[in-house]
């Protein structure tokens, strides 16, 4: 009979102490040189990581009612529109949102990561006043300790796979996949391939509303579908992977996070975004998951895209893996190109590491998903004209 395993089975493994913890990295090399049968029986739990910019990012903050109370309606924290649009002393921010007074030196993200390093935050709020919230104005430094409620909700992150990004005009684009040279002169890339945890798991069989993943430092959780997430398109290469494919909206309290894995970030004359450290720890519960956790960069493919054509058809070179990628260097379209990462691979190692120490010790517990991800059509703005 082949081995199974369910999550409890791992759980309770988890909780006696035996669990065997590897990450993605051991997990392949254990692999190469004993087999997936041996893996098979030897390997319990999985840990996958990414740390890279993921801009569809923000924070729920609650401030607390001042003495005679406010219904906060424009809200700047260190110069940073926040939305007040919510209820009286509630709002969030959103990691992009570039400073009113220091443009895109400074954003959203980069008061998300301030909060979590102790920092004080100037907060100013104005209203149009009721007679429930006579209050017009307010002023006050707040920190992390102040706040009633604080916490990481991003709508996008995680995406399973990520398009290569290179510029074939003869000028410098300034992007969010970075700064691309002319006449193709370089190619960047954003994941951590092997370990990234969407690319682990491409059917999505143990990630869904509830998993339990360390995020920013912290625990968190997956909430629901991310945006923009694609489903249905064919398979690239080999790999099961999906173009863009699945992303996730994720939930965390910043009180549990650390600025070491939650960063704010200025793109040059692109703006801001918010680095987050994202681990999600797979549990192999069977042969076919094990063989996908256990696929190498040589096996795992994205495509590189013309993004000098600011479309959602942009010229297409075709596929390369993340070891060709790795490699430093992509034969495309005739030429050899330098490539760069725009994520951290050694941060992503480092999550995974600590992750795999969470969850050996037993202070981290695998949450099996409560919900499948939701599967919605991507839509774009086909219908509105363009002005």
């Amino acid at each position: 009979m082949a081995l199974t395993r369910t999550f409890d089975e791992v759980n309770e493994k988890i909780a006696s102490g035996k669990a065997a913890v590897f990450t993605a990295e051991e997990l392949i090399a254990l692999v190469a040189e004993q087999g997936e049968d041996a893996a098979l029986k030897k390997v319990d739990v999985v840990t996958t990581a990414t740390f890279g910019a993921m801009c569809s990012s923000g924070a729920f903050l609650n401030f607390g009612h001042s003495q005679t109370p406010i219904r906060m309606g424009h809200i700047t924290l260190n110069d940073v529109e926040a939305y007040g649009g919510l209820a009286a002393v509630d709002t969030y921010i959103g990691a992009t949102q570039p400073s009113d007074t220091r443009g895109m030196e400074y954003g959203g993200a980069h008061v998300i990561e301030d909060l979590v390093a102790g920092k004080t935050i100037r907060l100013k709020a104005s209203s149009y006043g009721t007679d429930c919230y006579p209050t017009r104005e307010v002023e006050a430094d707040i920190s992390l300790d102040t706040l009633n409620q604080a916490y990481l909700y991003n709508p996008r992150n995680l995406y399973q796979n990520y398009s290569a990004a290179t510029n074939t005009t003869e000028r410098t684009l300034h992007t969010y996949m970075g700064t691309l040279l002319p006449n193709m002169a370089n190619i960047t890339y954003s994941t951590s391939g092997e370990l990234s945890p969407l690319l682990k798991d491409p059917k999505l069989r143990t990630i869904g509303v509830g998993t339990h993943i360390f995020l920013g430092g912290g625990d968190g959780y997956v909430a629901w579908e991310g945006t923009q997430a694609t489903f249905g398109h064919e398979d690239v290469g080999e790999d099961g992977t999906r173009d863009f494919g699945c992303t996730l909206a994720v939930i965390g309290d910043l009180r549990g996070m650390s600025p070491r894995y939650l960063r704010g970030a200025t793109y040059e004359k692109y703006g801001c975004t918010l680095y987050v450290g994202i681990g999600i720890p797979i549990p192999v519960l069977d042969a076919e998951l094990l063989h996908d956790l256990a696929r190498p960069n040589s096996q795992l493919y994205t495509r590189v895209f013309d993004y000098s054509v600011p479309s959602r058809s942009r010229p297409d070179f075709g596929l390369v893996s993340y070891a060709q990628l790795r490699s430093g260097r992509v034969e495309v379209a005739g030429k050899s190109i330098p490539t760069a990462p725009l994520s951290s691979l050694s941060r992503a190692r480092e999550i995974a590491s600590l992750l795999k120490e969470k969850v050996s010790s037993g202070a981290f517990m695998l949450q099996q998903p409560m919900l499948p991800i939701p599967h919605h059509t991507t839509k774009g703005l086909n219908t509105l004209k363009e002005v």
